[in-house]
């Protein structure tokens, strides 16, 4: 337990030993409705489950839906040799599972800033905005004060828990920021990204905000004395740097690979506050980390997003996999008697839907799905709840009627035929297509899923007889052109659950029971 805790116990004000106090939760957090309706729905059916969890992991596939899973439990099983519709992914044979509604408060499809914010903060909030409850005016700096929310993962620092953040997107990219971060705009990911008068009055640009955790924190909370954010992995890295050619990491893809126009490099400020820890931008550093005595990690792999899995092995100095990070954090973390919490991000699942590749999203599940099974095994399920997710979905579909077995990244050949069924206009189709997009676009061998933005988006059907729909640069069909990229999907996703206080994973409940479910394994908010 930190010094700060017995200090607070023996005040008569700490929940538990190592909890934190009631009174660390802003009030407009604690009394708003959704927060209120969260605790209300668990104390109904208090008593479904043991609780007592020492550690908490949240895993959120970004952009990973029911049809997402289908797809990929199939395409699992086929590269092991077998039909594929039999399997289950790692997370999927999880004890309870629950259907989660995603709408933000202001929007019937939701975005990633304002899923994450509910997960992480116990209450809904308006689309594009972090950290922050739907008071907020986005793009609005002024209408920050005031209306910041509390997260799960801050409760646990001030619990005196080890803390994690891994992404595959940016480190500052919304779902990872609105763990730690507070911004009228998930956009704001460095200083560069701001509107002057929001940097004249005051607001803070997230990667800062990340390195300035615990700074922030113990300005907010009278008397708390927290150590920051324990591991931080994932990509990004142009965010903490000073726009100057003067400090590219050796492996910069870009002339100049940092973004931030205020001179400051994030990277040099984090390594003064924490000696003791070990920055990282490489596999070869990564390997290097000894998690036996590293108690601070700080990874940032790539200038912007992490590779798609299928592509690491092109990355100019390598990455390590999401599995990979995982584990280390989980060896890291571990060490502290007071337990951890960890949130994982799969976050370009959601880009390779974006640009309408099913190929890289089915590859990006199914190494969660790895990461998934490493840490169960790395846990005991008696001391540590997981919970794996998504916060939202895409317009991503299977369709026709393909027989059994047939190859999920294919065209549909009907039950007892051999050849590729034809729509009404004499041309073969895929099972798995897209209500909206970019289009088709044959790209072959092409792994990176992005490429597909620099080339006229495709309305319309193509004739892919002699195409093979099965390649890693093959994307998809999409009804709607949409010049962007294809969209989020606006149905319920999945919760599953293992470990203390899982069964209140069930049913259909709303996005900010996330937190609630956290907090009712590992109690760091009082009723």
């Amino acid at each position: 337990m930190k010094l700060y805790c017995k200090q607070l116990l023996a005040a008569g004000s700490c929940l538990l030993a190592g909890a934190a106090t009631a009174q660390v939760l802003p009030a407009e957090q604690r009394n708003n409705a959704w927060f209120v309706q969260g605790q209300q729905s668990l104390q109904a059916d208090r008593g479904a489950a043991a609780t007592g969890a020492k550690n908490v992991i949240l895993f959120v596939g970004d952009g990973m839906g029911v049809s997402t899973l289908t797809a990929a439990r199939i395409r699992a099983g086929q590269l092991q040799g077998k039909p594929g519709e039999e399997g289950l992914l790692s997370f999927e044979q999880f004890p309870h599972t629950a259907l989660v509604k995603t709408y933000n408060v202001d929007a019937q499809t939701p975005d990633s800033a304002g899923t994450m914010t509910a997960m992480m903060s116990g209450l809904k909030t308006d689309v594009g905005v972090i950290g922050v409850d739907e008071d907020i005016v986005r793009g609005d700096c002024s209408t920050v004060a005031g209306n910041e929310v509390a997260t799960y993962l801050e409760l646990a620092e001030i619990a005196g828990m080890s803390t994690g953040i891994i992404s595959t997107a940016r480190i500052t990219h919304a779902t990872p920021a609105a763990t730690y971060a507070k911004s009228a705009d998930r956009n704001w990911e460095d200083v560069s990204d701001m509107p002057e008068e929001a940097v004249s009055a005051g607001c803070e640009d997230i990667a800062s905000q990340l390195v300035g955790l615990e700074a922030n924190l113990e300005a907010r909370y009278d008397g708390v004395d927290v150590d920051g954010v324990d591991v931080i992995m994932g990509g990004g890295r142009r965010h903490f740097l000073p726009n100057d050619p003067a400090f590219n990491s050796p492996d910069a893809a870009s002339g100049t690979e940092g973004d931030r126009n205020d001179g400051r490099d994030l990277t040099a400020e984090w390594q003064e506050l924490y000696p003791e820890g070990a920055y990282v931008f490489d596999s070869a550093g990564f390997n290097a980390v000894d998690s036996s005595t590293t108690s601070k990690l700080f990874g940032l792999f790539n200038e912007s997003h992490m590779q798609y899995e299928a592509d690491r092995g092109n990355d100019i100095a390598g990455e390590p996999s999401l599995t990979e990070m995982t584990s280390k954090a989980i060896e890291v973390l571990g060490k502290n008697d007071e337990g951890f919490f960890l949130m994982v991000e799969s976050g370009r699942i959601d880009h390779a839907h974006h640009a309408g590749n099913a190929h890289n999203a089915l590859a990006d599940t199914i190494e969660l799905a790895r990461a998934v099974e490493a840490t169960v095994a790395a846990t005991n399920p008696e001391e540590t709840l997981i919970l794996v997710t998504a916060d939202h979905s895409h317009v991503f579909t299977i369709a026709g009627y393909p027989k059994r077995g047939n190859p999920i990244l294919g065209k549909v050949v009907n039950v007892g035929a051999t050849e590729p069924a034809l729509a009404s206009d004499d041309l073969p189709y895929t099972t798995l297509s897209y209500a909206n997009g970019l289009g088709f676009h044959d790209l072959h061998d092409e792994t990176d899923s992005e490429v597909v933005y620099g080339l006229e988006p495709v309305s319309g059907r193509a004739d892919i007889s002699a195409i093979d729909t099965e390649a890693p640069g093959y994307h998809q069909e999409a009804l709607v052109p949409m010049a962007s990229g294809e969209t989020h999907a606006g149905e319920d996703i999945s919760l599953h659950a293992r470990g203390p206080g899982s069964p209140y994973a069930a049913g259909v409940v709303e996005q900010n029971m996330v937190f609630h479910i956290m907090n009712n394994a590992r109690r760091l908010v009082a009723e």
